[in-house]
C-alpha cells in the first residue's frame, strides 16, 4: 500500500469512528482506495430478526456506507443520493457481514457505485445482497 493509499485509509477510518451507529455495530473499514472500499461487521445475535436471520437493515446500513465511502474516494466529502438493494438469501451462520464497493462511473459531483455485501466465513464467501447507488458531493 502506498503512502497515500495508508492516508486514505487512516482518513477513512477517523470518519468511521466519528460515526455512533457504525460503532453501535462494530463496523470496520478493511480497504479504502481511490474507486473502491471494504467494510465488515462480525455476525452477532444483536444483528438478527425474530426468525434468526441477519436484519436487511444491518445489509442496507453496510451497502449504504460502504458505497458511499467508494464515492467519496473520488469525490471527497459525500453523500448517498438514492440506493437500492436485492436481497439475494437469509443470512444465517457464523463470520462476518463483508461488503465490497466499487465506482462504476463518476463526474465532478456524483458517482455511481455498485456494492456486493457477503457473509465471510471458513466455508468462503457467500452472496447475500446486491446493491446500486448514487453519491453526491456533500
Amino acid at each position: 500500500m502506498s503512502g497515500s493509499q495508508a492516508e486514505l485509509l487512516a482518513r477513512g477510518r477517523a470518519v468511521l469512528e466519528q460515526q455512533p451507529f457504525s460503532q453501535l455495530l462494530s463496523a470496520r473499514l478493511d480497504a479504502f482506495e481511490p474507486g473502491g472500499a471494504t467494510l465488515s461487521l462480525p455476525m452477532a445475535a444483536r444483528l438478527l430478526q425474530q426468525d434468526g436471520f441477519v436484519h436487511g437493515g444491518v445489509l442496507a446500513y453496510l451497502a449504504d456506507n460502504a458505497l458511499t465511502y467508494a464515492g467519496g474516494s473520488v469525490l471527497g466529502p459525500a453523500l448517498t443520493s438514492e440506493m437500492k438493494i436485492n436481497y439475494l438469501r437469509p443470512v444465517v451462520g457464523e463470520g462476518r457481514l463483508v461488503a465490497v464497493a466499487t465506482v462504476v462511473g463518476s463526474g465532478r459531483t456524483q458517482a455511481v457505485c455498485r456494492c456486493d455485501v457477503f457473509l465471510d466465513n471458513e466455508g468462503g464467501r457467500q452472496l447475500c445482497a446486491a446493491a446500486q447507488g448514487t453519491i453526491r458531493k456533500a
